[in-house]
């Protein structure tokens, strides 16, 4: 309850920060974007898991002006990279709940950011869950279809634990699934986990879907995801999520 009450006051105060973890090239390793994650440095319990207050906001509908924030910070912090390697810009992806989506002028307003940023539209790429493809649809694949039309990229995160279901994927103008970190996990130790992450990334290819795996933390699931067919990943094995700072000293290090 305490948390609840403290979070509107904190948004105002900008006690937010976002983070921003590696999604590399599996084959390479290069940084092709980062994840933008929302951290709560508290001053009086320390950095509060986005586990314990994300659902708080849902439930509070702060969500939707938390998100608006992570969506302008992420978008004007990464429109700063370019300048650090124009052959290789990086882009962003910002994570987008249920409640913000369906908030009225949400599109518009990730135009109005992209503009004011001087972000390129492919260098944004919006995180769903699969819930909300689930039910009435119709203003949804309008939405979707209306960002992709300008370039912004839209990715299904979390996949394979919610609703998923094939038909959606047909129906959905989406880029991207983020296999959930759960098949990352199990791929090592069972053949049966390994070859459902296998047909999931040859049902991708077909439906000419990128596919990022999530939660990679040693070299063995690296391995198996490549020899898979996994063109991208994030994970501790790579980097753990980094300040702004920390990215951009990143990108220049990977400059030629």
């Amino acid at each position: 309850m305490q948390l609840r009450t403290e979070l509107a006051p904190a948004l105002a105060a900008g006690a937010f920060r976002l983070h921003y973890q590696p999604i590399v090239e599996l084959s390479s390793g290069r940084t092709v974007g980062f994840e933008a994650l929302l951290r709560w440095p508290h001053p009086t319990r320390g950095m509060v898991s986005p586990v314990e207050f994300i659902p708080l906001a849902e439930e509070s509908g702060v969500i939707v002006e938390l998100g608006a924030w992570v969506l302008h910070t992420a978008v004007h912090e990464a429109a700063s990279w370019a300048a650090l390697d124009p052959g290789h810009v990086p882009y962003v992806s910002v994570n987008v709940s249920v409640r913000q989506f369906h908030a009225p002028g949400f599109v518009a307003r990730v135009h109005d950011e992209l503009a004011a940023s001087g972000l390129p539209a492919d260098r944004l790429t919006l995180e769903i869950v699969e819930s909300l493809l689930v039910g009435e649809q119709e203003q949804i694949q309008a939405d979707i279809a209306e960002l992709r039309a300008a370039g912004i990229k839209v990715s299904i995160d979390d996949f394979g634990t919610g609703y998923s279901s094939l038909s959606y994927l047909h129906r959905m103008p989406v880029d991207t699934l983020k296999l959930d970190k759960s098949f990352v996990d199990t791929i090592v130790g069972s053949p049966q986990q390994h070859d459902l992450v296998r047909g999931i990334l040859q049902m991708a290819a077909m439906l000419s879907l990128t596919v990022v795996a999530e939660g990679i933390e040693t070299e063995a699931e690296h391995r198996l995801l490549t020899e898979a067919g996994c063109g991208y990943g994030q994970g501790f094995l790579f980097a753990r999520p980094l300040t702004d700072t920390d990215a951009r000293a990143r990108i220049r290090a990977e400059a030629p």
